[in-house]
């Protein structure tokens, strides 16, 4: 249970930082992406099924507040936490190298996704603008704001959130 308050407020303070604090010290109308950062950070340290919950409650509160189209986002963040799970089991917690690359990596695919389905869909096909003006300056700060970031949510998962009798089959997020 107490994991499960601890990762409540851990979603909701990322999603609060990213709408107020991150957009004051925005470059050139680019932020990073903390809540992506989160999903990624919950995938690695506790494994598929709670970085894909993680990242679709992330994503549903991104669809309520900000969203056009219902769900867009919730799948996004969703299908991001579950594929950094994948690295559960082969990386220590510790490392930073792997978390600061699946965030370049996951936020290349978030970038690439939202430029697929929002804009390449209505016809607009600036790839190249859109890429080196947008996706590219959110990697770099997304990345560099992992390098700080992390150590927090891991300090977190650890003091707050480890139960080492629990296996990712019962984890927290499991429906029963």
């Amino acid at each position: 249970m107490k994991s499960k308050i601890a990762l409540f407020f851990m979603i909701l303070i990322s999603f609060l930082l990213q709408c107020t604090l991150l957009h004051v010290i925005s470059i050139g109308s680019i932020t990073p992406n903390l809540i992506l950062i989160l999903c990624i950070s919950m995938g690695l340290m506790r494994g598929r099924k709670s970085g894909l919950w993680t990242g679709f409650f992330c994503g549903f509160l991104v669809d309520m507040f900000y969203g056009s189209v219902f769900g867009f986002y919730a799948l996004i963040y969703m299908y991001i936490g579950f594929l950094s799970g994948y690295a559960h089991r082969i990386c220590y917690d510790d490392d930073i190298k792997v978390p600061v690359m699946l965030a370049g990596i996951g936020d290349l695919l978030y970038g690439l996704s939202v430029y697929a389905l929002q804009f390449l869909l209505r016809g607009r096909l600036g790839l190249g603008t859109y890429l080196y003006r947008i996706i590219l300056p959110e990697i770099f700060y997304t990345v560099i704001l992992t390098l700080i970031v992390y150590r927090v949510f891991h300090y977190i998962n650890y003091h707050f959130m480890n139960n080492p009798s629990m296996k990712e089959s019962e984890s927290i997020w499991v429906l029963k």
